[in-house]
């Protein structure tokens, strides 16, 4: 009885499986089908290749003018007197040499 039982199951299963278009394959139970998969993955690469391109082209003309704009550059600091003291030489012998840019 329980082969009996085996057995319509199986065949149940076969003719119950869905099949694959004018193949006539079966389909496998556990694969994923998406419907809006197969066509949309073209048209989706397109459209963020064309927006890759766009935002590489916006930043590299909006980085070429802001360095193209000119800019203060800030204050001088004011010469105190205690910033530079020199008590001995330096071991190259120049100590009028400031290390500030």
């Amino acid at each position: 009885m329980s082969m009996m039982r085996s057995g319509l199951r199986s065949a149940c299963a076969l003719l119950l499986r869905p099949v694959n278009g004018a193949a006539g394959k079966p389909l496998a139970l556990n694969t994923r089908r998406f419907a809006s998969s197969a066509h949309d993955d073209e048209y989706e690469t397109a459209k963020w290749e064309k927006i890759t391109y766009l935002g590489i082209a916006t930043c590299t003309i909006l980085s070429i003018y802001h360095l193209s704009s000119g800019h203060e550059h800030p204050p001088e600091p004011p010469a105190y007197p205690y910033l530079h003291i020199r008590n001995k030489e330096f071991p190259w012998g120049k100590t009028s040499v400031t290390l500030q840019l």
